[in-house]
């Protein structure tokens, strides 16, 4: 279980029946411990003292009828370090769930807002999160774009007040379920990972307008 001190958001597209994950943060390879997806059921970040079950099996909880609320409820109760943790969950429905350890370094939070959680830790500032919530909302594009641009704002307000190492977006649709995300991207070392991770976004999306 690695620290992740990290800025990160989980959303919900109704129209598209899509869900997300975009994170950042100033530790290598974030893309494989924090995001987590499925199509149809939920995305979940798990940050700060990372911990992958609560992803592996929030995402169980979720598809098995649990609401995020009682799922992060299930998860906190059985893990003794859950003070040391930083949680998000959306699922399909838009419901969602959130929680911040005491133990975790501050600047740290999270915000809840249509179809959204965001959360950090070890930040710049709650100005952060602000700017990320403001992006996500006065988007309208598909929820990949939104994600995009929240991360972007995050980073631009500071972000990781350590530095910049990795950045990740995950999104699977409905449309999808059974099979891989839709789409799964991921820096895992860069000296601007938001900036690269926007880059190898947009050559994603020319090279499926080509297809």
């Amino acid at each position: 279980m690695k620290v992740s001190s990290t800025f990160s958001m989980v959303a919900r597209c109704p129209r598209a029946s899509a869900l997300g994950v975009c994170v950042s943060t100033a530790a290598p390879a974030v893309g494989s411990r924090v995001p987590h997806v499925e199509a149809d059921v939920g995305a979940i970040a798990t940050q700060a003292r990372t911990n992958v079950l609560y992803g592996i099996e929030g995402l169980k909880m979720l598809k098995a009828g649990f609401s995020p609320e009682k799922t992060l409820e299930a998860v906190l109760k059985k893990d003794p370090d859950r003070e040391s943790r930083q949680v998000i969950i959306i699922d399909k429905e838009g419901r969602k769930a959130a929680f911040t350890g005491k133990e975790t370094v501050n600047w740290k939070g999270h915000l809840t807002g249509k179809d959204y959680v965001v959360a950090g830790n070890l930040l710049v500032g709650r100005r952060v999160l602000e700017a990320m919530a403001q992006a996500f909302e006065r988007s309208e594009d598909l929820l990949a774009d939104r994600l995009m641009r929240a991360l972007e704002a995050g980073q631009e307000a500071g972000g990781d007040r350590r530095g910049r190492v990795s950045a990740a977006l995950l999104v699977a649709s409905k449309k999808n379920k059974g099979t891989p995300p839709i789409l799964a991207l991921r820096v895992d070392k860069h000296k601007d990972p938001v900036t690269e991770l926007r880059r190898i976004f947009e050559s994603y999306k020319n090279e499926k307008a080509e297809t």
